[in-house]
């Protein structure tokens, strides 16, 4: 049955009874919640771990690879965040279920690359934590392509992206976006920088938007100018959105999220049309 999720994502009702997910939390009811939630949706049977031993043994005493970590910031035998180093440096993605949110601490989770943090602090929490672990385990099906002439840029967005899950291109001009688009008709996604040397972010909206339309292919602007007119602009050849740097993290997740989310709908009432 399909449905949608609170942050518009698109529930199709499809199981993931293979996907190894542990669950490293002390609290009984959160971990009966998520238990419950993710069989429910998912059908997928969680491995509770409620201290860091837990954690190591479930990790340790199996050759089943993880393919997704929920943990605490804090677990018995590990108040201190061991729990959490030991997760990155076994680069198994995580993503942290917290009741704690501070500016200082946010920085320090998002700079060791997890996946997502999820608040404990709303009656929404799991469900949250439910969607953010469908987009895990989905965003590997959508291609996005970055075009950027700044290495250092392609880089970073790529490196965010792939922390997502998403399977990611990259181009160093307009001219090789368009190239790269013509072979992979997949890309759903571009996000493309507006000052570039050969074809601009704009020239290349246009010509993308010869070929195919918002409703095959989503594109976000990006720039570091000061220019808030650039937006307008941008919208008016045919993008979907816009953004300027430097990055929000969780803003720009989110705007990827709600493009994709908006194309899946899109193709979903397609396939419904007689």
């Amino acid at each position: 049955m399909t449905f949608l999720g609170i942050s518009g994502m698109q529930y199709t009702g499809e199981s993931f009874p293979d996907a190894r997910i542990i669950v490293a939390e002390d609290s009984n009811v959160f971990t009966s919640m998520i238990r419950t939630r993710l069989k429910e949706l998912f059908n997928i049977d969680v491995e509770i771990c409620r201290s860091f031993e837990d954690l190591q043994a479930a990790n340790e005493l199996s050759d089943e690879p993880v393919t997704l970590a929920i943990s605490n910031i804090n677990l018995p035998g590990a108040e201190n965040g061991e729990a959490l180093e030991y997760l990155i440096d076994l680069n198994i993605p995580t993503i942290i279920f917290t009741g704690t949110f501070q500016e200082q601490l946010r920085e320090k989770l998002l700079a060791k690359d997890i996946v997502d943090y999820i608040l404990k602090d709303n009656i929404f929490a799991v469900e949250m934590l439910a969607e953010s672990v469908c987009r895990f385990l989905t965003n590997h099906r959508h291609h996005v392509l970055v075009v950027d002439d700044s290495p250092t840029a392609r880089a970073l967005l790529s490196s965010r992206l792939k922390r997502y899950n998403f399977r990611v291109s990259l181009a160093e001009s307009g001219a090789k976006a368009l190239e790269i688009l013509r072979a992979n008709q997949d890309i759903g996604l571009v996000i493309t920088d507006y000052n570039m040397p050969d074809v601009d972010g704009f020239e290349l909206t246009r010509r993308i938007r010869g070929a195919r339309g918002s409703h095959e292919l989503r594109i976000i602007g990006v720039s570091s100018s000061t220019d808030r007119l650039l937006s307008a602009r941008f919208l008016k050849v045919g993008g979907n959105d816009f953004m300027l740097r430097p990055f929000i993290d969780e803003e720009f997740y989110c705007r990827v999220n709600q493009n994709l989310d908006t194309l899946t709908q899109i193709k979903a009432a397609q396939q419904r049309l007689p």
